[in-house]
């Protein structure tokens, strides 16, 4: 067994474009759930608009992709609009049932056949993402590679990548000026005892729905970079499960920590990629009797979601603020 190529093949995916995807996903749960208690399990559904805001209007109305770009954080925006005034007065369970079924009645209108003239339905949407691909100061020929062993990026990944993380770091600092900040501070006292924070003033609703903004932004990020990388958009790249691998990162890292998010998303990809490696290699030296080979044979992916989901059911047990959380930040006020 290679344990240099399963290790090589986990970095890749700890740092690739997947990642930094989960991260920012992760990071705009931060916002809504860390810091101001908001149980958002649809946060798919702001990724899904980012990717099809930028997909459709450069493949459907031959915008620029620079447009594509803004519609697909405005569409972000708008969502979180349209579901905050509605919700943001609902009890924590009626709020999270919400958004869960908003981003799913969303992601099945996109990808119906009545939308295929104008998403591609069903059948996914693609688009030329030249235009980011021409300021990639990486040479991409066939013979160019970034890296080590299985550790390694052709120049246009390495250049979606550098930007990811680039914009991963920058949100990152916003969030963490935003949370020091009075505003922040008015965040965390709605989710500690939002009663506590009407008496003094502050407008509980108008708080909430900015979070929401924000983190839903964020998320539309995600998915612009997801549309970037794939040059294009699917609706079944987009499903609930997308939610609660966010969460799983957030979980791992800690939340309502800066880093967290950020550090969640990395051992996410890597725990994941590690243990499909792995099991694809006992597979191939033979090591098992040929009935379990046949089942590991293919389901490699659905294993490795279930064992990371083990990994955390354990490291909520043993220590449920996260690696570098703190206990007293994960007390929420769910009435």
């Amino acid at each position: 067994m290679d344990f240099s190529i399963i290790f090589g093949n986990a970095a890749r995916a700890a740092f690739g474009p997947e990642a930094v995807i989960l991260a920012l996903a992760a990071i705009g749960l931060n916002v809504h759930f860390g810091y101001t208690g908001l149980l958002n399990i649809g946060q798919v559904g702001f990724l899904l608009l980012g990717a099809y805001g930028t997909s459709v209007s450069v493949a459907t109305f031959g915008w620029s992709l620079w447009a594509g770009v803004v519609v697909g954080l405005l569409l972000s925006v708008a969502f979180a609009v349209a579901l905050g005034i509605p919700t943001l007065r609902l009890n924590t369970v009626m709020f999270a049932m919400v958004t869960i079924a908003a981003a799913e009645i969303i992601r099945i209108l996109i990808g119906s056949t009545d939308a295929i003239g104008l998403t591609g339905g069903p059948l996914s949407v693609s688009f030329d993402a030249g235009a980011f691909y021409d300021l990639n100061p990486y040479p991409d020929g066939p013979h160019d590679r970034y890296g080590i062993g299985t550790f390694e990026f052709t120049g246009q990944q390495l250049w979606v990548i550098t930007v990811g993380w680039l914009l991963v770091a920058l949100v990152t600092a916003g969030v963490v000026m935003l949370v020091r900040s009075p505003w922040g501070r008015v965040l965390k006292s709605i989710r500690e005892d939002q009663d506590a924070a009407r008496s003094l003033g502050k407008n509980v609703f108008s708080y909430k729905m900015q979070a929401l903004v924000i983190g839903g932004a964020i998320g539309g990020m995600g998915g612009v970079i997801d549309a970037i990388k794939t040059s294009g958009a699917d609706p079944n790249g987009f499903r609930p499960q997308v939610t609660f691998f966010a969460y799983t990162a957030l979980l791992l890292g800690g939340s309502a920590t800066y880093l967290g998010p950020v550090l969640g998303a990395v051992l996410f990809w890597f725990l994941r990629e590690w243990i499909e490696s792995f099991l694809r290699q006992i597979v191939e030296e033979a090591w098992l009797p040929d009935v379990v080979a046949e089942f590991f044979d293919g389901a490699e992916g659905v294993i490795s979601v279930a064992m990371v989901g083990v990994a955390l059911i354990l490291l909520m047990l043993l220590r449920p603020q996260g690696i570098v959380g703190n206990r007293t930040e994960m007390q929420l006020d769910a009435r």
